[in-house]
């Protein structure tokens, strides 16, 4: 057990580490989503010979490498993290949790930040078709990088392909492909990477509307408008396909998370998904026979068949996976909170007693002893908890951030329907309300994405790794205020970046295009 836990100094640490990952993801979606952009204006460049074409994706490409630049710095910050204010997490689970990260900075970054230098400088220097595979290959090679850091995250999610090794009291990968194809990392990779899509295309749409609006570059607009509201359409079409797929892992996985997401304290058969509904502030444990919503109205029977693929199937509450004895897709019952981490301990303690055994040259009571702690061991992270109350997470966050996300997908495929309608069948340049909804969109685009990581990371508190590890075991042993100092500094630095990063784009935005008499 965790003795004299300093909770200032764990979340002075989830806060930094929270804020360096809030402002990371503020530049990673939109550089997944203008990279494709940018490579089908340049195909469509390549294909027709058209120079307009060739000026169009050279301005999103001037944009898409502001915003690439920045995120990079945020990015190198946020691995470094992991060794200086999680080291316990790095030394228990490095061999695994490094690996995803050191092929996206070896093969994935390597091929993204060689190519973008082609894309960039190449213009008159290599044939079309060369540059355009340039360009291609610069946008793959940041979803490659995506997929990588994607993997490391959904591992956290689900932990699996690997062995706890008692002799160096550390996890160790058995399981490659386990780990780098988990269906978590599946689903979470195309939700992340469709949703950067979706971003990109937003943006593009209301930078485009900004020059309708000012009647500047009338043709450049409508062009790019009509690339992005496909892009976007598609993208946000799929992502609703993949939201669905990645909430059913977490069904499978993380039933907390999603009882939280929910607002579920009493699960059951027959379950209904919530639409609207707005939770009672008075309730604040998962026992206190307070009532969870103050309304709500509920779609029947959907939570069940989003999360087992059934219309009647079982969805366990908070309250359910706290007391156990539900069923389980295994065909046994659920354990309760108090038996987990009566396992939890016991695995500690096996831990304890082979090192000790170990030590002395005792064999039979080391082989005793990993026994036991290879029976307990999927309960090992629930022996650092004292109170089955600590297992739940902040439930108004994760419900209301969910809703925020589910609510701005649907606008958006309504938003990018509307805007393709209105490009084919009316006169978008003469819509001045439809202009100004796709410049205001483009902050709902960061909202969602923003939304949606809110969930998947606070959704599995108290975990820095699902059911193995605590955030509490988890933790450097810093002073407090070190950290507290560091996060106020990056904050600063953080906001001068932000801030010159979106001044440049506006400055250059307002340039516009290349002049050309056909732009």
């Amino acid at each position: 057990m965790i003795e004299n836990i300093d909770f200032s100094l764990i979340n002075w640490s989830r806060a930094q580490f929270a804020l360096t990952a809030v402002y990371h993801w503020i530049f990673v979606p939109l550089t997944l989503g203008l990279a494709l952009i940018m490579a089908i204006m340049e195909s469509l460049y390549v294909k027709t010979g058209a120079e307009h074409w060739k000026r169009t994706a050279q301005f999103w490409m001037k944009l898409f490498g502001i915003n690439f630049a920045i995120g990079v710095a945020t990015g190198i910050i946020l691995e470094f993290e992991f060794g200086t204010n999680w080291s316990t997490y790095s030394w228990f689970v490095g061999d695994i949790f490094g690996a995803p990260l050191a092929i996206e900075g070896i093969l994935a970054f390597f091929m993204e930040a060689t190519f973008i230098a082609v894309m960039f400088f190449g213009w008159e220097k290599v044939s079309k078709r060369f540059h355009l595979a340039s360009t291609w290959l610069t946008g793959i090679g940041a979803t490659l990088s995506a997929w990588w850091i994607l993997v490391a995250n959904a591992w956290m999610q689900h932990p699996v392909g690997m062995e706890f090794n008692p002799d160096t009291v550390r996890n160790e990968m058995v399981d490659f492909f386990a780990v780098a194809a988990s269906p978590v990392a599946v689903a979470k990779f195309f939700h992340s990477v469709l949703s950067g899509w979706v971003l990109g295309a937003v943006f593009v749409a209301g930078v485009s509307s900004w020059f309708l609006l000012r009647q500047r570059h009338r043709e450049f607009a409508l062009r790019s408008m009509k690339v992005a509201v496909v892009v976007g359409l598609a993208a946000s079409l799929l992502s609703a396909w993949s939201g669905d797929s990645s909430a059913y892992q977490v069904a499978r996985t993380q039933p907390m998370k999603l009882a939280a997401m929910e607002g579920l304290y009493d699960g059951g058969y027959d379950m209904g998904l919530v639409g609207v509904g707005v939770l009672n502030p008075d309730k604040q444990s998962y026992d206190d026979g307070k009532e969870a919503f103050l309304f709500r109205i509920e779609i029947p029977n959907m939570l069940s068949f989003l999360s087992t693929r059934t219309a009647d199937g079982y969805v366990p509450g908070i309250r359910n996976i706290i007391e156990g004895g539900y069923p389980t897709d295994c065909g046994e019952k659920a354990l309760s909170a108090d038996e987990k981490m009566r396992r939890g301990r016991q695995a500690i303690e096996a831990l304890g007693d082979y090192r000790e055994a170990k030590r002395f040259g005792n064999q039979q009571a080391a082989d005793s002893a990993r026994q036991a702690l290879q029976a307990n061991m999927g309960y090992f992270g629930y022996g650092y908890m004292k109170d089955a109350g600590e297992l739940v997470p902040n439930v108004p966050l994760n419900f209301y951030a969910f809703r925020v996300m589910v609510l701005l997908g649907g606008y958006f495929i309504l938003f990018f329907a509307v805007v393709l309608f209105s490009l084919y069948k009316r006169d978008i340049s003469r819509m001045k309300w439809l202009q100004y909804v796709a410049l205001w969109s483009i902050p709902l685009g960061y909202i969602a994405g923003q939304a949606g990581w809110i969930v998947a990371e606070t959704g599995r508190q108290p975990w820095a790794i699902q059911d193995l590890l605590p955030v509490t075991a988890a933790v450097s042993r810093l002073e407090p205020q070190s950290v507290q100092v560091t996060f106020f500094i990056f904050l600063a630095l953080f906001t001068v970046m932000l801030a010159a990063g979106i001044s440049i784009m506006v400055r250059a935005i307002r340039k516009g295009p290349a002049m050309n008499a056909e732009i």
